[in-house]
């Protein structure tokens, strides 16, 4: 399949940090030879056939969104042909990744295996075996939001925010290590079965939020 000449970023009005990385996002793609079109998530339109469009009527062919697949599911846009017209950079599957309901389902898969903590849905009795010691979380959260760390009955930590309605997993704590007073996490991106990127995130609480500082680091073969 050819690539599309042009790539269409968008995202909702209200973040201005999600209009910074779709402009940062867009000067990537222009160096890698993509003409690029920014727009609102609002402002896509549909024509009933063919690919989704822009303002002034351009078939999106390849669209990068800042929109939660989960939100997008719920959307009567998410039942037009027009999805299958339109090549969606980061594709409807990612929605299965970032849903923490996978993780219950890696433990019972694999369970003991050394990259995962034990893991159950909340509904699950077999959540006893994490003797009081969890993370409590959203199927479906970002940066933190509506996480809770529980450690024998008492709450180490929380944060608030709109997640939850979907359900809750619980996940074996595993505590951050502290260094003068900040809890650093690192992420890695795999490629190939191959790290090729990691960052590394670092907040004044357990619970890694949106306040959190980030350092990203290159991996060079």
């Amino acid at each position: 399949m050819n690539r599309p000449a042009r790539l269409h970023l968008a995202c909702t009005p209200h973040s201005i940090e999600d209009r910074g990385l779709i402009a940062y996002l867009a000067d990537c793609a222009i160096q890698a030879g993509f003409e690029t079109r920014a727009l609102l998530v609002g402002d896509i339109g549909n024509k009933g056939k063919g690919a989704f469009v822009d303002l002034d009527n351009r078939p999106i062919q390849l669209l990068f969104k800042l929109y939660p697949w989960e939100w997008l599911f719920a959307d009567p846009f998410s039942h037009s042909l027009s999805m299958d017209a339109t090549r969606f950079i980061e594709p409807p599957w990612k929605a299965v990744l970032s849903n923490k309901g996978i993780l219950p389902l890696l433990w019972a898969m694999a369970p003991g295996h050394p990259n995962l903590l034990p893991a159950y849905f909340e509904d699950d009795p077999a959540r006893e075996k994490l003797e009081g010691r969890y993370a409590r979380k959203p199927l479906y959260s970002r940066e933190g939001s509506n996480i809770v760390l529980v450690d024998g009955g008492r709450v180490l930590d929380r944060d608030d925010g709109p997640y939850g309605k979907d359900g809750f997993i619980w996940q074996a704590l595993a505590e951050l290590p502290a260094c003068d007073g900040n809890f650093p996490v690192v992420g890695s991106w795999i490629i190939g079965e191959e790290a090729c990127g990691m960052g590394i995130r670092e907040d004044s609480s357990p619970i890694t939020k949106n306040t959190s500082r980030f350092v990203p680091h290159a991996i060079v073969g």
